[in-house]
């Protein structure tokens, strides 16, 4: 058994490094368990444009920075670790590694974050990594000088398809809706971008090729037309799953697996709190995710006080 830590943050995410930097800033003894890289969706993000008081970065350079500030406050940081058991009501929470390490704690932070929605369609199982994409910034580069797909209608399909021209020969944007959900600036810089072509109101139904991606059916909604279009790759942007599968019975989620939280990031189990993309909010931002740990953080500060 290890040492008994004042919080401990499960995900290293903007929510989960921005709840380590507070926590070990106010010197209690802080731990962060991430079972991937890092950085979480900031990694997969090309360009970072809209972070108060940065002009333009990185999203792996920003997650760099919250980390090498989280472990300059003292925050241990444990990566590549994968939890399989909670032991989150009483005093002493304990969280147990796949690898059979326990840590125990006073309290705790859930920041595990979100994964890419999938479409559900038919052949999409069989051409991720052979055409089908969920990361501009990890595959972008694959696609250079050919014609690809992007799907969605929000803020990260329409900047990671302005991202896209910048290897891409020509992005065609698939969005079910005549409107888009994105920022106006965002649906500007596409329009204006004479790489960017659009389909509305259509969906994508089926993948298929010969053991890379070819081709993709698109039903028009309005008519029920079908269409077959000739494509080199897909990338698809409709927003993200939350990582909370392992939480059902631990902590409490609305219907879509969202963790229920108070506007204090509190849950219903005492001393234990929720941040960031896993969470119940409208808005998935990487400032929003920050606030979320700032505030996390903060409430499990005064928890450990009372």
């Amino acid at each position: 058994m290890d040492e008994l830590f004042d919080v401990i943050i499960i995900g290293a995410g903007a929510a989960g490094l921005s709840a380590g930097i507070y926590s070990s800033r106010a010197r209690l003894s802080t731990l962060i368990l991430n079972e991937g890289v890092v950085g979480g969706q900031m990694v997969l993000t090309n360009e970072i444009a809209n972070y108060p008081g940065v002009e333009l970065t990185h999203g792996y350079a920003l997650a760099g920075i919250m980390k090498k500030q989280a472990k300059a406050f003292g925050c241990k940081i444990k990566s590549n670790v994968k939890v399989i058991k909670y032991e989150l009501e009483g005093e002493i929470k304990c969280i147990t590694l796949e690898d059979g390490r326990e840590f125990r704690s006073r309290s705790v932070i859930l920041s595990p974050g979100g994964k890419p929605r999938p479409l559900n369609i038919p052949g999409e199982e069989s051409f991720k990594g052979s055409g089908i994409s969920y990361c501009a910034t990890c595959d972008g580069d694959f696609f250079t000088g050919k014609e690809i797909i992007v799907v969605g209608g929000g803020n990260s399909a329409l900047e990671e398809a302005v991202t896209l021209t910048s290897y891409a020969k020509k992005v065609t944007i698939v969005h079910q809706f005549d409107h888009f959900q994105a920022f106006q600036h965002a649906i500007d810089e596409a329009a204006e971008n004479p790489k960017i072509d659009f389909i509305m109101e259509s969906e994508l139904r089926t993948f298929s090729g010969n053991g890379s991606l070819e081709e993709v059916s698109i039903e028009h909604l309005p008519s029920g037309n079908y269409s077959n279009l000739k494509i080199n790759g897909v990338f698809v942007f409709v927003g993200y799953i939350p990582n909370t599968s392992h939480l059902q019975g631990m902590v409490e989620l609305n219907e879509r697996k969202e963790i229920v939280v108070d506007g204090n990031m509190r849950t219903n189990i005492p001393g234990v709190f929720a941040a960031g993309d896993c969470i119940v909010k409208k808005f998935r931002q990487v400032t929003t995710a920050v606030a979320d740990g700032t505030i996390a953080s903060l409430s499990a500060a005064e928890f450990l006080r009372s």
